[in-house]
């Protein structure tokens, strides 16, 4: 199963937070401003940032190019086993959807998987889930996650807690009505709906561990500083924006460099049918000068622009973590070797942060299927490994750079300008003698 639709980006304005604070009668730990944040994630990731208007600034969809490349090298080479053939499966299944979900993980700060029975899952994102409670290191013990019906006109809200204290797990079901989409409303017995007629108001179960898997990104979280993930693309916001609005500057240059011809009327083949026999844009003079003719065609300025704003593409490839090049374009922004590769590394870093909590919430999501079928004592074992190919590209390229040197395709001076960070003047001034060259 996919996201509740009716979260879909629109909890926020749909439920205040004091109305849930009120009706789970708690704290929680979403502030306010990180639930505004996680709204404008949203919209920036849907590509309605409050700053496109769909007419002189449209969206880049550089939020979705982030996300997507993140998710893609993080989740490429990934392989997981579980040596109980049920719960193998049910993982296996469960990361046909995985790609499309972390992507959006990724865009609003976390998600969680939850198995629904012993065969179905759903992805939760951080827009259509309520933390109440971290422990020490940064994970969920306490829950809710709401469901919302539309049924003759009124609005049924269920929510379902998740409280981990000490060895116990309690889980509560809550059902409320309103009249309107904008608040809670009243409690009402789960039989008020007829799909929660089989919930449980109360249960307890003797485990200390969440029978769901928690994903959060591990950025800092400088939106409140809580436990809660922020989006991998929060800190470029602004420059997100930098980069939507020169796009729309560039599109302007070639929209108003139409090429233009003013004339008289009577200079200007007509069409059998009406109209001119013209390509170009034509203004009609009317003036009394019968053979005026005169072509307005101005010179582009795309390059200016083009360079403005693939330096911006290469600021936001720095502050969410990513490559030089997975953005931008290099020809139009100059690089050092030791620049790339340090970029290289960078993202190599931020990839790693990103398994490391995936791998959690995978292992929390194989113990919920465990629980779910009965199979926690089964002595399953579960294993998570992601092969490091941003490094070994590098590696692979440096020895493909010796081959090229050693049959001579590739001079001596432009492998050392390239893997020792000068130029090929200064490479070639400090070339030892051949017979030295240090690969």
């Amino acid at each position: 199963m996919g996201i509740i639709n009716f979260l879909k980006g629109v909890y926020r304005a749909m439920f205040p937070l004091k109305d849930i604070k009120a009706a789970l009668g708690i704290e929680t730990a979403l502030s306010s401003n990180m639930a505004d944040k996680i709204d404008d994630w949203c919209k920036s990731y849907m590509g309605k940032a409050d700053w496109v208007d769909g007419d002189k600034i449209i969206s880049l969809r550089i939020e979705n190019s982030v996300v997507r490349e993140l998710s893609n090298v993080s989740l490429n080479e990934m392989t997981t086993n579980v040596s109980n053939d049920t719960l193998n499966a049910l993982l296996d299944k469960t990361k046909v959807n995985l790609n499309k979900n972390l992507q959006r993980a990724l865009a609003t700060g976390g998600m969680c998987i939850k198995p629904l029975n012993e065969t179905e899952v759903q992805f939760v994102t951080a827009e259509a889930f309520i933390p109440i409670e971290f422990n020490a290191d940064g994970r969920l013990l306490d829950v809710a996650f709401p469901e919302r019906k539309k049924l003759n006109g009124k609005y049924y809200t269920r929510l379902e807690r998740h409280k981990i204290s000490g060895d116990t797990l309690t889980i509560t079901n809550k059902a409320y009505v309103s009249d309107n989409s904008s608040s809670l409303g009243r409690e009402i017995p789960l039989s008020g709906v007829e799909e929660w007629a089989n919930y449980v108001e109360s249960a307890v179960f003797p485990v200390s561990r969440n029978i769901y898997g928690y994903f959060r990104t591990p950025n800092d979280n400088v939106v409140d500083g809580s436990a809660a993930g922020i989006s991998v693309f929060e800190t470029a916001l602004e420059k997100i924006k930098r980069a939507d609005i020169q796009f729309g500057r560039l599109d302007y240059e070639f929209e108003s460099a139409k090429r233009r011809i003013f004339a008289d009327a009577s200079m200007v083949k007509k069409k059998p049918n009406g109209g001119y026999q013209l390509d170009e844009v034509y203004v009609d003079v009317n003036g009394d000068n019968d053979d005026f003719y005169k072509e307005f065609s101005p010179q582009l300025r795309q390059d200016g622009f083009i360079a403005g704003l693939e330096e911006i593409k290469r600021e936001i490839e720095f502050d969410v973590g990513l490559s030089y090049g997975d953005l931008s374009q290099p020809q139009y922004v100059e690089k050092s070797a030791t620049e790339i590769n340090v970029s290289k590394f960078r993202k190599r870093n931020t990839v790693n942060q990103i398994q490391e909590q995936l791998e959690a919430c995978l292992e929390d999501l194989v113990f919920a299927f465990a629980f779910w079928n009965r199979l926690t004592n089964s002595g399953y074992e579960f294993n998570c490994d992601f092969k490091d190919s941003l490094l070994s590209d590098e590696a692979s390229e440096r020895e493909e750079d010796r081959k090229d040197l050693a049959n001579g395709t590739l001079r001596a001076e432009e492998y050392r300008s390239r893997w020792r960070n000068e130029t090929l003047e200064e490479a070639a001034k400090n070339l030892p003698e051949a017979s030295e060259v240090e690969l």
